[in-house]
């Protein structure tokens, strides 16, 4: 499934210094449970076989990688290509994780499944991974979230899940993930299906296994396409899984430059981004210790980003190692510059792709124009648009951001 050259964490959930499991002790029994029962399913080739099948039938693996021919002319630099997955059965990278986790819950005899969404693509492949696997399912939102993000919260609910609204705090992805934990915490039965490389062990490590098979197909797909491998892998970091997912095929390659984008937002100053690794420093939130965006009191500060997905004020562990050991390089892109890349891909290439990717787009455009043409930058289009259409829409009614034809 994934490099067994790949840094695992020790057997205190560490990866470095980031990581462990700042919790409970009633609470590290449940996530040892977890942890145990991952360890087994992992070396059970049954196990594998049906995550595999459904990889396959279910979710349309393997995603294809794309040359953006119209849009690298206009750049006149560096090529770029994106890896797919936005093709995936319902519209973004989530899905990998989800059959996994839900695969494994089923697997220890759990009957529900409850899971926390910022822009709802987790919280839509959760629902729909419980409806096929036939496990009872409730998503809990932030109530910023809900309104923004509309039509994710009715296909959840179409696909049978129950919502559970975060009404306290910025009421936005922290606050959803607080709801979800303390549901968990209270109820033995159910499994908790986190959607990012975040949480206290073995979730991060969890989360890279389900989604590492984005790096694997994707530098096996650029050697047969491009007969070497890319200069640049970029992907955005909110939490971080659709990053650590593309990056776990290339961090044995040093060759290759790995790069998280983050959200920059409005500007530098607390509430006006979420770039944890960028802007923040180490602390402790939701069990683990990784880099995160503090207020003047050390806790866990107010963040902001045009995309629900990326407004986390933390980051995986895996992200805050790989940022000391400078194996990846992390940078941040503005609203306005995600919005700019948003449009450009649509306009070039007849793709429409999320807010949360298009922050990774943006950056790759900065770079590619810096470049040489024989230079490759590949970057993960983890999802689609189409749940961020009446959003920018809005945007551009309200005269917040007027699209600009000549940004390129």
């Amino acid at each position: 499934m994934e490099s067994k050259s790949l840094t695992k964490p020790d057997s205190q959930g560490f990866f470095g210094a980031y990581g462990g499991q700042f919790v409970p002790e009633e609470v590290r029994a449940r996530l040892n449970e977890v942890s145990d029962a991952l360890a087994q399913a992992e070396k059970d080739p049954r196990f594998l076989e049906d995550l595999s099948q459904l990889s396959i039938h279910y979710s349309g693996r393997p995603t294809p990688v794309f040359l953006c021919k119209n849009l690298t002319q206009s750049l006149g630099g560096a090529s770029i290509w994106l890896k797919r997955e936005d093709l995936n059965h319902l519209g973004a990278h989530k899905i990998n994780n989800t059959l996994g986790q839900c695969l494994l819950a089923k697997r220890m005899g759990k009957k529900r499944v409850i899971a926390e969404t910022g822009a709802g693509q987790h919280g839509v492949a959760t629902a729909a991974t419980a409806a096929l696997l036939g496990l009872s399912c409730t998503i809990c939102m932030g109530a910023v979230d809900v309104e923004r993000q509309h039509l994710n919260v009715t296909r959840m609910k179409m696909l049978g899940a129950s919502i559970q609204v975060a009404t306290a705090g910025q009421r936005t992805l922290k606050e959803a993930v607080d709801e979800a934990l303390a549901l968990w915490v209270a109820d033995p039965d159910m499994f908790y299906v986190l959607g990012s490389a975040v949480g206290p062990h073995p979730y991060p490590y969890m989360v890279r296994l389900f989604q590492s098979i984005i790096g694997k197909e994707a530098r096996e797909q650029m050697l047969k396409e491009c007969g070497r491998l890319p200069d640049h892998c970029l992907a955005c970091v909110g939490g971080g899984s659709n990053a650590i997912g593309l990056f776990a095929g290339f961090l044995n390659d040093p060759t290759v430059q790995c790069i998280g984008v983050e959200p920059g937002g409005r500007g530098d100053g607390l509430g006006e981004h979420a770039a944890s690794l960028c802007l923040g420093e180490p602390g402790v939130l939701h069990g683990f210790n990784s880099y995160m965006i503090k207020d003047a009191q050390g806790e866990a500060g107010p963040v902001y980003s045009i995309s629900a997905g990326l407004d986390y004020p933390s980051v995986g562990p895996e992200h805050a190692l790989l940022k000391d050991t400078g194996r990846a390089k992390y940078v941040r892109v503005t609203d306005e510059e995600a919005l700019e890349a948003f449009f450009a891909l649509s306009h070039h290439e007849g793709i429409i792709p999320a807010l949360e990717s298009s922050h990774a787009l943006a950056y790759a455009i900065r770079l590619a124009k810096t470049l040489p043409k024989d230079k490759i930058l590949l970057v993960n289009l983890s999802g689609r648009g189409d749940k961020d259409v009446s959003q920018v829409e809005n945007l551009l009614e309200r005269g917040v951001y007027k699209p600009n034809e000549h940004t390129l």
